[in-house]
Formats: structure tokens, C-alpha cells, sequence
């Protein structure tokens, strides 16, 4: 390794073309595996650290000589960014690049749950084919049903334009300023959000005043028929509030791909239901996504290794009180 050369540190690997385009001018470090202790000694001289796991919290607290951060995606509930701030180390990531990937994840979740598509595929294995039919009967269509959206941004347009256009459903959406909301969207409040919806998407960042929105009396109001789909961030959701519901079938089934620790536990009482769809946290992930979001967080660390501001800079207050290393 020439150590001459600046060092990005990434804490997994991402597509080749957004390795191929550091590797010129930057020795590229992965991390042997995504352990607290294990970032913790590594951080030590990276010039820029490239973000696809959860950070420890005191990482940045620790010697180093960081020119800046980046999120190989748009959620930076991944850093900790008072501390990053404080410090006045730049952070940037590369929004919306998944947008179209997240959507049709929803849309995939959506379908299965009106159809009952995982119940059918398990009871075809276990039980044969004519105990799988009967289950067909309590199928449902999704023209004329309404889905509600929390966060209506880069993914929930996409989300809401496909039901409107191509299924024919009602969108209706919340969000912090429901004037921005797209035209086929109308606005609601929550609480109107989750008693009309016969799907819920959750599409928004975890933020204190998103922590636990999806709380154990919003599920309660949710009709019998409905089900609630969680593309954000685990603690969004209150995790216990929707086990319960979800084992006393007090709604038709959930789809979750985040979750309040991850991953999730091989004894956790949602694995046991059939009316769920547990993913691993993988809603954004596909090959095209991944090329985007390696080439957008390259391009980012390149902008940072010259000493120019990033594009999509998180806390650009940071600017010009940033350690000059």
C-alpha cells in the first residue's frame, strides 16, 4: 500500500464501478467484518470512510484524520451525526438513487399480501394443493383500495403514482408539509391515515418525531382487512404493538424489512406467523441499485479528497470549520 496515497476505508464492499473509479487515486481498506471494535481500530487513518452498517456511536470520538463520511445511500441514522457535526466532519450520501428500487419492493409486498402469495407457496409444500386453494379464497384485488404513505418522497411518489395509474387504488399520504404531496396524493392526518388505508407504507426517516409512529393505538385503528407495509427504519414501528396485532389477527398481515435490532432474531416471535413477509433488510438492494449508489458514493469521496464540498451534503454547516488535514 502506498502510503502516500489517501486511504478510504469502507465498511463493505460496494459494485466494482464505484471501487474503479477511487482506485486511481485512493488505496481502498474493507473492513473484515462491520464489529464496533473492528471499525474502531480501523478509522484510525482513513482520510474518507464509506457508510453501509450501523456506526458505533463513539467512532468519531476516537484519533483520526477524516476528511468526511459517506453513505453508500440516502439514511444517515447510520452515523452518528451530532457527534459528526460537532466535530466538523462533512457527511454526505447519495439520495434517492433506490427510490425506484424500494418501490417495486413495495408493490412486490403489496401483491403478496392481497393474494396471500407466501401463505399459498408454504401450505403447495407442506400441506398440498388443495389445502393451498382454499386459502386463495380470501384473496383480494387492489383496484379501489386505498393506500396510505407516510414520508411521500423520492419512493412514495413512485409508490403512489403505480397504485393510482396501474392498479386504479386511492392514494392518500402524511407528512410534515402536506402541500408538497404529489397531485394524486391527498393529505390526511395520521390518525385518518391509518383507520382508512387497506395498506400502510411506511417510506419516511427515522427522526425523533417519527420514533415509534406507527404506535400500539394508530395499529389498533387499522381495519381487520388492512395491512401495513415498513420500507424505513424498525423503530419507526412500535415492534411489539404490531407482533400482537399480527398474532390475534387483528389485521389481515404486515411486511417488514427493517426491524428494532438487527438482524432479526431466529427466535423472535414474528417468525413464527404466517402472516408476515420478513426480508432482511434488503427493500433497496439490486444490482442496478447498487451500481448507482458505489458510483454516487465515489464520486462523493472523490469530491472530498480534492477538498470540494460534496454534492449532497448532510450538514453543510460543517463547511467551513472542517479540520483542515
Amino acid at each position: 500500500m502506498n502510503m502516500s496515497r489517501p486511504k478510504v476505508l469502507l465498511t463493505n464492499p460496494t459494485a466494482a464501478v464505484g471501487e474503479n473509479l477511487l482506485k486511481p487515486v485512493a488505496d481502498l481498506v474493507f473492513a473484515p467484518d462491520q464489529k464496533p471494535d473492528t471499525l474502531r481500530a480501523m478509522v484510525g487513518d482513513a482520510d474518507v470512510l464509506i457508510v453501509r452498517t450501523k456506526l458505533p456511536d463513539d467512532l468519531f470520538d476516537r484519533p483520526h484524520r477524516l476528511k468526511g463520511v459517506v453513505r453508500h445511500g440516502a439514511g444517515v441514522d447510520l452515523i452518528p451525526m451530532d457527534a459528526a457535526t460537532r466535530l466538523g466532519i462533512p457527511v454526505a450520501n447519495v439520495p434517492g438513487v433506490n427510490a425506484q428500487t424500494v418501490a417495486e419492493h413495495v408493490l412486490t409486498t403489496m401483491l403478496m399480501l392481497a393474494r396471500n402469495t407466501h401463505r399459498l407457496d408454504a401450505q403447495v409444500r407442506a400441506a398440498g394443493w388443495d389445502k393451498a386453494r382454499v386459502i386463495a379464497d380470501d384473496g383480494m384485488e387492489l383496484a379501489g383500495k386505498t393506500v396510505g404513505i407516510v414520508g411521500v418522497g423520492a419512493i412514495g411518489a413512485i409508490v403512489a403514482r403505480i397504485c393510482v395509474q396501474g392498479f386504479g387504488m386511492k392514494a392518500i399520504g402524511f407528512q410534515r408539509n402536506l402541500a408538497r404531496l404529489p397531485g394524486d396524493v391527498r393529505g390526511v392526518t395520521l390518525e385518518e391515515l391509518f383507520a382508512q388505508s387497506d395498506f400502510i407504507v411506511l417510506a419516511c426517516p427515522l427522526t425523533a418525531e417519527t420514533k415509534g409512529l406507527a404506535s400500539k393505538a394508530r395499529i389498533a385503528s387499522m381495519k381487520p382487512t388492512a395491512s401495513l407495509i415498513n420500507v424505513a427504519r424498525g423503530p419507526v414501528v412500535d415492534e411489539a404493538a404490531i407482533t400482537a396485532a399480527l398474532q390475534a389477527r387483528a389485521i389481515r398481515g404486515a411486511a417488514l424489512d427493517v426491524f428494532d435490532k438487527q438482524p432479526l432474531a431466529a427466535d423472535h416471535p414474528l417468525m413464527k406467523l404466517d402472516n408476515v413477509i420478513i426480508t432482511p433488510h434488503q427493500a433497496g438492494l439490486t444490482v442496478e441499485a447498487m451500481e448507482r449508489m458505489s458510483e454516487g458514493a465515489a464520486q462523493e469521496t472523490l469530491r472530498l479528497l480534492r477538498g470540494e464540498k460534496p454534492v449532497n451534503f448532510v450538514n453543510p454547516e460543517v463547511w467551513e470549520r472542517r479540520p483542515v488535514r
